[in-house]
């Protein structure tokens, strides 16, 4: 644990100043955006050591801040597996009217807060609309989307995005990753600080990019040949999604956290496949290709004209995993798409 607030963060320097800035007059809610594994949870429990325990805190205080362990951090988590309820949110709403034990303010943190379902947003609402001076609201989500607008909008949001590759690779680095690893792990990562973190022990990362940048090469219009490779891929996903998941969580906890790193790694590799089409037509029109690692030749085995519809069916299928539509049924579809001629 450093002893400096934020310094273990990677990435979101623009960020990171604004929460310096903003400590000693927070805002009465925040609301944290971004991808999944981008940062959020992390930078908010970083700004709630910050609110609890000062820019030059002991380090007792900012210990038990950073491990949820304060008297005044209250974390709050999703019901079983999957929402926040109506009664979470009144225990917070009558938590909120309390002193505070040690600190000038009660920081209430709420990691997975786009779980929160209608009714425990409308029990949160009037808090949120008499604020208290002594009480901070830290929500992290992937979208505002993911509340009613009422609540969204009485929070300060603050949008975290994709961390550039060469950032977490210098991360990765300073972690003891050679440049070779940390750019692989950085590749699959996809701009995800907390992903690579996950993933950069594992010495099957490298494979998993290459098994989607394979895949142009491997479709045909055949719904069977479809499904062998859908098969295919959640087969090497598997295994890193087991490896990046903190060992002890709780059953409710590890599932939706399997879950996240599922939908994480998934959607990465589909940038990773569309990156493959985009540089095809790229490459066959004069500009460059982000994937300069790989020969070129088979770039110009599908017209341009069809790199680029591929590409959009790829990230149409980005939409499809985050909607939580049934992953094999989704890329199985679209790897028969992508072996048709039309």
């Amino acid at each position: 644990m450093s002893s400096e607030p934020f310094q273990d963060v990677i990435g979101h320097r623009e960020v990171v100043d604004l929460l310096r800035r903003d400590a000693a007059n927070p805002a009465q809610a925040y609301l944290f955006t971004g991808a999944d594994s981008v940062g959020k949870a992390t930078v908010a429990l970083e700004f709630a050591a910050l609110l609890l325990c000062g820019a030059d805190p002991d380090q007792r205080c900012r210990r038990l801040a950073l491990s949820a362990t304060h008297p005044d951090l209250v974390v709050v988590e999703p019901e079983g597996a999957t929402s926040l309820g109506v009664e979470q949110a009144r225990a917070m709403v009558s938590r909120s009217s309390l002193r505070p034990v040690e600190s000038d303010r009660t920081v209430f943190l709420v990691p997975e807060a786009g779980t929160m379902t209608d009714q425990a947003a409308n029990a949160l609402l009037k808090t949120l609309e008499e604020p208290s001076a002594s009480v901070v609201f830290l929500l992290a989500s992937e979208s505002e989307d993911d509340f009613p607008a009422t609540v969204a909008s009485r929070c300060r949001t603050v949008h975290l995005g994709r961390v550039p590759a060469d950032v977490i690779v210098s991360a990765l680095v300073g972690r003891g990753l050679t440049e070779l690893e940390a750019g692989g792990v950085a590749a699959v990562a996809g701009g995800r600080p907390g992903l690579a973190l996950a993933l950069m022990e594992q010495p099957e990362v490298s494979r998993f990019r290459d098994l989607w940048l394979s895949i142009p090469g491997s479709v045909t219009p055949h719904p069977g040949d479809g499904q062998r490779l859908a098969g295919q891929v959640l087969g090497e996903l598997g295994p890193l999604v087991e490896m990046s998941v903190p060992d002890g969580l709780a059953k409710d906890k590890k599932q939706r956290a399997v879950r996240r790193s599922e939908q994480a790694l998934l959607v990465n590799g589909l940038e990773i496949l569309a990156s493959w089409y985009s540089d095809s037509a790229s490459l066959q029109m004069g500009g460059p290709v982000r994937n300069s690692d790989l020969p070129l030749g088979p770039f110009t085995d599908v017209t341009p004209r069809k790199a680029v519809a591929s590409a959009e069916r790829v990230l149409d299928a980005v939409v499809d995993i985050q909607a939580n539509l049934r992953r094999e049924m989704v890329l199985a579809n679209l790897f028969a798409s992508l072996g048709s001629e039309g």
